[in-house]
């Protein structure tokens, strides 16, 4: 059989493995496919003027030989009476004179690879670009493979450079496969965050692209409320153990003015009875807790106790304001009127209603923060009941309007 010399094959395989971090096998595979291209590009320089369709060379492969160095292109061919095309078929009669059993239908695999001096300089150059665009896109299907288990977890990020307003960190898996180039978007970043050359964070991988595409395939983030609660389940080891667990999570990490700062607020629970939830979150001196801010760049973190009763929950989740009374206006449309004191209104609402909007997301109730000296709940049922009225009256004015307006011009 012909063969198509590549001295240091072996050598080659093992030196692309290294450098790009592939396996030998799939070294061999983007070779091989490069390999096929380079001889699809010799055969159009041998023909032209003839015209290829896109799956011409379909029935066409590479073997690579590491033992004598070299590769070999082989063809499948159809046995049939007429031949007309000699790179698909090959006629019954040839094939009995050296395989006495062939039928017509049959397929037999042939050598056609073209002599070392032919495949030239041209299907050279044209082999190098494929492979280098196969190793890339080899790197690519195993970042995803790699990667797609790990969606949602936390991983170890190092800053490498800037793109935009994008930040390009290399992160590395949990398998302990070396670093990959993964993209920190503008809307993922946290506004407290120094984004500095070889930095350290902990980012959330968010999202493995799939398809081919040219820049990175993993998309991290900072902003994620998943990033904040693997972090206080690496630093209370009661989370890790199922002793308390993190019921809900209500996350504002890029506010949206920039004189509020990010702010967390995240309910913990506990079947035990002698444990208190919030207390081993926050830990001895505020230890554990402040492990979690720091690494978050000092973001505010609420922690407050889970409870069944939605009045209870909603009175713990407007922490650390102190709270009179809650009704429940509408329980089926999850609305809830929450009295306190005057010198607790602001901060029961928060810096630009941040306080009231995470404990809203963090209960899903509908939540009115009113002053219980000057609100009764009574008058405050008759108002909604007033306004209620009024909507509805609205409502069907706007669709009775067109009616009449139709009938006028009749």
């Amino acid at each position: 059989m012909s063969l198509v010399s590549l001295p240091g094959l072996i050598e080659m395989i093992e030196e692309i493995s290294q450098r790009h971090n592939l396996p030998k096998s799939s070294v061999q595979e983007a070779l091989r496919e490069a390999l096929l291209k380079g001889y699809e590009r010799y055969r159009r320089s041998q023909s032209i003027g003839q015209q290829f369709h896109e799956d011409y060379f379909n029935n066409f492969e590479v073997e690579l030989d590491t033992e004598e160095e070299g590769f070999r292109i082989l063809s499948t061919k159809k046995i049939v009476e007429t031949i007309d095309n000699t790179d698909h078929h090959i006629s019954l009669q040839e094939v009995q004179e050296v395989a006495s059993e062939a039928q017509l239908g049959d397929e037999v695999v042939l050598d056609v690879t073209p002599a070392q001096r032919d495949f030239g300089r041209m299907a050279a150059i044209q082999t190098k670009q494929v492979l280098l665009q196969k190793l890339r896109d080899q790197q690519r299907k195993l970042i995803q493979e790699e990667f797609n288990e790990l969606e949602g977890t936390v991983l170890n990020g190092r800053i490498l450079r800037f793109e935009r307003q994008d930040v390009l960190i290399a992160v590395q898996s949990n398998f302990g496969q070396p670093e990959v180039e993964a993209a920190l978007p503008k809307r993922e970043q946290l506004p407290n965050d120094n984004y500095r050359a070889n930095a350290t964070f902990k980012v959330l991988l968010k999202k493995v692209r799939e398809g081919s595409h040219r820049g990175p395939q993993l998309i991290v983030s900072r902003a994620a409320a998943g990033l904040v609660v693997d972090l206080f389940s690496v630093e209370v080891p009661e989370i890790e153990e199922e002793i308390v667990r993190i019921v809900a999570v209500s996350r504002e990490a890029n506010p949206p003015s920039r004189h509020v700062g990010p702010r967390t607020k995240i309910a913990v629970d506990t079947l035990e009875r002698d444990v208190d939830p919030v207390g081993a979150c926050i830990g001895a001196r505020g230890s554990r807790i402040q492990a979690v801010v720091n690494e978050l760049r000092g973001e505010k973190i609420d922690v407050i106790r889970w409870s069944p009763d939605p009045s209870t929950y909603i009175a713990n989740a407007l922490s650390p304001a102190r709270v009179d009374q809650v009704v429940l206006i509408n329980p089926d449309e999850r609305h809830a009127l929450v009295l306190v004191a005057e010198d607790q209104l602001s901060l029961a609402i928060g810096k630009e209603g941040q306080n009231v909007r995470l404990a809203a997301r963090l209960t899903g109730w509908k939540i009115d923060i009113k002053d219980s000296a000057t609100y009764k709940p009574e008058e405050y049922k008759q108002q909604l009941s007033i306004k209620k009225s009024q909507l509805n009256l609205d409502e069907k004015q706007e669709a009775i309007a067109p009616e009449s307006s139709a009938s006028e011009s009749e």
